[in-house]
């Protein structure tokens, strides 16, 4: 046990003394559980064995990664190799298997449901979708329209006055029947109703 004394070790422990076991390493057993690692076993350095209820056996020639992290009881057989930043939690690994990096094996701890997204209705193509074009009835109902064309008569009073004078035709005096050429004659209805008003009583 002197070769170990970089090891932090606690509880019922057992350790092969041609092992290999680099700095930094824990090895821990809780109350009536132990760890027994067999020989020729190298564990990398920063690696946790944490034995749990029951025994957690290290067979021969196992190599252990840099950073694993065993916990619980199971057996790693002979000659397995565990890639660096695995974690075990109450499993066993076969002899001769090889783990990859960064596995996870065991109990992988609480299972987190999937969400699917929503799923989006079918489009119904027999209905095509309604013009965006208004109809022309509602065009023409329009309240907006009206209002706008009142305010622009109300503020140009003039213009429209000017537009509707120049579009009714100037008046013309009626053409005299007395006239000897039938000739139209300017302002003889004017006069005519003069010389009536003078002499009611001369036709």
């Amino acid at each position: 046990m002197s070769s170990h004394s970089h090891v932090y070790v606690q509880g019922d422990v057992t350790i092969d003394p041609s092992a290999v076991i680099s700095s930094g390493v824990i090895l821990r057993a809780n109350p009536e559980s132990k760890i027994s690692i067999a020989a020729s076993v190298c564990i990398g350095a920063g690696s946790i064995l944490h034995a749990d209820q029951g025994t957690l056996e290290i067979e021969i020639g196992v190599n252990l990664g840099t950073g694993v992290l065993v916990v619980g009881h199971g057996k790693i057989g002979a000659n397995a190799c565990i890639g660096p930043l695995t974690t075990i939690y109450n499993a066993s690994i076969e002899r001769l298997t090889v783990v990859p990096a960064g596995s996870v094996v065991g109990n992988v701890g609480r299972q987190v449901a999937e969400v699917s997204p929503p799923a989006t209705p079918p489009v119904d193509r027999s209905n095509p979708p309604e013009a965006a074009n208004p109809e022309p009835e509602a065009i023409a109902s329009d309240p907006s329209s009206s209002a706008e064309q009142s305010e622009q008569q109300e503020v140009n009073p003039d213009v429209d006055s000017e537009v509707s004078s120049s579009e009714s035709p100037p008046d013309e005096e009626p053409e005299s029947a007395d006239s000897p050429e039938g000739n139209s004659i300017y302002g003889q209805g004017s006069v005519d109703r003069i010389l009536k008003t003078l002499f009611p009583y001369n036709h």
